[in-house]
């Protein structure tokens, strides 16, 4: 059983930065992609970014160059740092793991004030 924890989230103004982190228990964080996916109110929630294993790494075209996803195996996190912040970045962030099953982080706000 996977267990996802995010943190890391708040208000912030645009342009500013923020960068959330994702603690996993279990043991096959090493082996699974990890994601970051949004879902603001009255939308679908959307694929953000994803790193798999080798640390190979997809972004949706909306954050490309500004955010930036990581992983440190050793300690069973995933990072998203999140720069030059936008009000269409408001949601909020979920952690996903993906290895034959999906597993899910309860989620954190994120807010970008104009």
């Amino acid at each position: 059983q996977v267990q996802l924890v995010e943190s890391g989230g708040g208000l912030v103004q645009a342009g500013g930065s923020l960068r959330l982190s994702c603690a996993a228990s279990g043991t096959i964080f090493s082996i699974a992609t990890m994601s970051w996916y949004r879902q603001a109110p009255g939308k679908q929630r959307e694929l953000v970014a994803a790193i798999t294993q080798t640390g190979s790494s997809i972004y949706a075209a909306s954050v490309k160059g500004r955010f930036t996803i990581s992983r440190d195996n050793a300690k069973r996190t995933v990072y998203l740092q999140m720069n030059s912040l936008k009000p269409e970045d408001t949601a909020v962030y979920y952690c996903n793991s993906k290895y034959l099953n999906d597993y899910w982080g309860q989620g954190t706000q994120v807010t970008v004030s104009s």
